[in-house]
């Protein structure tokens, strides 16, 4: 079945209102805050919300019967790059992380009990979320089978959840977490995980801190998160008891995929200024735009643009057909995690001075887009991954020690 490069009429119509609702909206309030959500971000946020609702944008991802359009992931990469154009975009559309990946997880496992408390809020955007996996050395982080959070079963029912998270992107002022917890095993096992959904106000869960890092757009902070004593009942349990790591693949690979998405609308936007400015500016007798080297890095914007898209829909479309697209999301996370910041780094170097100033957005991209390279799986992580897959792949066709 051949890849459809060509939207349907009606997603490239929903791309096309898109990009404009983030440019006449959304992207003047970004520079008046200079792409950071500070304390008011809470009012920043219900009035983009509510524009990009009056707009017909608003949580194009969510089915309909919790009020949105049921875009599957293919068109999802078409209108969450339009998204993506402004920092702030992701944010009024509520698509932004981790709640877009927290409500595609909710609509395909959670029961329709757990639907109606935490999900249909959260499509709503009268709620956000966390996902609460991440934790300090020699916890989970990239190998999620390090995880020593545990909850122990409590004899009268229901469960007792101990353990530190750390990193936990939206805990500050999140309505409810999904917390990955060990119920069987040791760490270093590959079983044993179970999701739980535990609400903020549970006594047993407790925001510690923030954690100072180097991007500062996405909502609420990253934050280091104690769970201690946290007891929570037996339908808090999210999917099934023990299958938390399978069940946490459902979330895995479309969120890959969304974050490649917002951000390459970012790289658009960088490679958007640096042309502008350099189709403009006169140096050395003649316009930046008609010097070779600076040619040459508005070619390589435009290769890692259009190589980057290409990758996504790939691995969209695999999603699309029910695959589980490990690899070719692996390969699109690693490859745009790193176009990206090519792409923005080249940007600001065509700006010069006013790159790095203020004037423009440039720097507070770099800063955004350079985590982007660890979350999600860092490239070397997702590279050793690849390379597994690919020598399994030749053991089982050509045989073990076999060289084709």
């Amino acid at each position: 079945m051949p890849i459809e490069l060509n939207p349907d009429p009606e997603v490239a119509d929903l791309a096309r209102r898109t990009a404009a609702f983030v440019r006449e909206v959304v992207i003047p309030v970004e520079e008046r805050y200079g792409g950071v959500v500070t304390g008011s971000g809470d009012k920043i946020r219900a009035r983009l919300q509510q524009a990009a609702r009056e707009a017909s944008v608003f949580a194009p991802h969510v089915a309909p019967a919790f009020g949105g359009q049921g875009l599957d992931m293919c068109a999802r990469a078409v209108v969450f790059e339009e998204a993506g154009y402004s920092l702030f975009g992701p944010l009024a559309l509520n698509i932004a992380a981790p709640d877009e990946g927290n409500m595609h997880l909710l609509e395909r496992i959670a029961t329709p009990e757990q639907q109606t408390r935490y999900l249909r809020p959260l499509a709503a955007g009268e709620v956000r979320s966390c996902f609460a996996m991440t934790e300090p050395a020699p916890g989970a982080g990239s190998d999620p089978a390090a995880l020593t959070t545990r909850a122990r079963r409590l004899p009268s029912g229901g469960w007792v959840i101990d353990g530190r998270k750390w990193f936990i992107t939206g805990a500050d002022g999140a309505a409810f977490a999904i917390c990955m917890a060990r119920t069987s095993g040791e760490p270093g096992d590959r079983g044993g995980a179970t999701m739980f959904l535990v609400g903020a106000d549970n006594p047993g869960m407790k925001v510690v801190r923030h954690i100072e890092t180097l991007d500062e757009s996405l909502f609420g902070g990253h934050c280091e998160v104690v769970f201690d004593g946290c007891v929570v009942p037996d339908e808090a349990v999210l999917g099934e008891v023990d299958g938390g790591f399978e069940g946490a693949q459902v979330r895995l690979g479309p969120a890959r995929m969304t974050h490649c998405m917002r951000w390459l609308g970012i790289a658009r936007r960088a490679q958007d200024i640096a042309v502008a400015n350099a189709a403009t500016r006169q140096a050395f007798g003649s316009r930046l735009a008609e010097l070779g080297m600076v040619q040459q890095m508005i070619a390589d914007n435009e290769i890692d643009i259009a190589a980057s898209r290409g990758l996504i829909l790939q691995a969209c479309w695999e999603l699309d057909q029910g695959r589980s697209g490990a690899q070719s999301t692996a390969i699109a996370k690693t490859f745009t995690s790193e176009a990206v910041w090519r792409v923005v780094d080249r940007s600001l170097q065509m700006c010069g001075a006013l790159g790095i100033s203020g004037d423009v957005l440039l720097s507070r991209f770099l800063r955004e887009v350079r985590a982007f390279r660890i979350y999600d799986g860092p490239s070397e992580t997702h590279r050793w991954a690849i390379a597994k897959r690919v020598v399994r792949r030749h053991d089982v066709e050509a045989g073990p020690g076999t060289i084709a």
